[in-house]
């Protein structure tokens, strides 16, 4: 048995109530508590649990992502960036740590996902548009492995005719899910048949139930019956875990470090102005060089903003130099009017008091006369 543990990161997506939580505690036999989804999220939640898991002698420390409020807001695509955008972020913290000068990657805790299950409702009628938009943007990220949630809620018929139109939409989108390789002879006629039941038809149950013969068996009860989950007459619970813990385990990391990654540090480096054959003191160049790049380009549009702030600015200055010139000539022409109604109303009361004193006047004068 290995003494390092290897890293195993999942993700696991679907809407609420898709039984996601079930299913990561019977795939990988483990107690996880993740908090119950209510449908009142705002937002979608990424919650992550770790474990280790010895599956086939191989010791694995296991990273499981899972989705909390998937497609439960009216804005769809916001939950599809936000866990692209995590995706994205687990790739650019490997691709800080592989361009240090000192690194060691042998002991870095790799968090990029290596395997999504992404859960489908049990409809019968197809794929959701939802599912259709993140399943496109998530297998250019990581390797999709799509399975079919509740699946005892269908009869064999259905699921057959449901599987062939999930994968006939699939292909009429563009849609790459992860296919199990067929190169390793070793692995060919398995990964074969595992490829022909995509996308598995999955039953997850926490409780074990007792079989006429007095075993446990994890399994779910109804009126009409039992289905066990470890029964590959009833689900594909078992060639999924066999696919992905014991046949594939490594060609899900290698795909997602040679293909998926690579094609993820192309494009950023390409975003450095990195080109092949920079390692080394070129890529410390290439580097230094983009850096330069960014400043230069960071003083331009500081300048650039300024430039515009100043203009502004002086367009602002000029338009209320231009208001205050028309309320001082309005102040003036005003002031200028008061003078000349104050100057016509004080000739009047001098005209009338003139008047006044002549009347006065007139009258004392006839008063005497008629006394004498």
């Amino acid at each position: 048995m290995p003494k390092q543990w290897i890293p195993i990161q999942h993700h696991v997506c679907g809407e609420t109530g898709m039984g996601k939580t079930t299913l990561i505690q019977s795939l990988f036999n483990m107690n996880v508590d993740f908090e119950p989804c209510n449908n009142e999220l705002k937002t979608v939640e990424l919650r992550t649990k770790m474990c280790e898991v010895c599956e086939g002698g191989v010791r694995v420390k296991l990273r499981v992502v899972e989705t909390a409020g998937f497609g439960d807001q009216l804005d769809k695509d916001k939950s599809v960036k936000i866990i692209c955008d995590y995706i994205n972020e687990q790739f650019e913290t490997y691709l800080k740590e592989e361009l240090k000068i000192r690194r060691c990657l042998t002991y870095y805790d790799d968090t990029r996902i290596h395997a999504c299950l992404y859960f489908i409702s049990p409809t019968g009628h197809g794929l959701k548009a939802l599912d259709v938009v993140t399943m496109k943007e998530l297998s250019k990220r990581v390797n999709v492995i799509p399975v079919i949630a509740k699946a005892d809620t269908a009869c064999k018929d259905e699921l057959v005719r449901f599987k062939q139109k999930i994968l006939s939409e699939l292909k009429a989108q563009n849609i790459d899910i992860y296919q199990f390789p067929i190169d390793d002879e070793t692995v060919r006629k398995e990964n074969a048949a595992l490829n022909k039941l995509l996308p598995f038809a999955i039953v997850g149950s926490v409780d074990f139930v007792p079989k006429e013969d007095g075993r446990l068996v994890r399994a779910r009860r109804y009126p009409w019956g039992m289905v066990e989950v470890e029964n590959e007459e009833h689900c594909d619970f078992v060639k999924l875990r066999e696919a992905m813990l014991r046949i594939n385990e490594d060609s899900l990391r290698e795909r997602t470090h040679n293909v998926l990654y690579e094609r993820y540090r192309r494009d950023r480096l390409r975003e450095m102005k990195m080109r092949d054959g920079d390692a080394g003191p070129k890529m410390m160049e290439a580097s230094q060089q983009r850096q330069m790049e960014f400043k230069e380009e960071m003083k331009k549009r500081e300048k650039q903003y300024s430039d515009e702030f100043q203009m502004r600015v002086s367009k602002k200055e000029a338009e209320l130099k231009h208001r205050e010139e028309v309320l001082n000539l309005r102040h003036r022409e005003i002031s200028e009017q008061f003078e000349r109604d104050q100057k016509s109303i004080d000739q009047s009361i001098n005209l009338m008091l003139e008047e006044k004193a002549r009347l006065e006047s007139s009258r004392n004068n006839s008063g005497g006369k008629k006394r004498k």
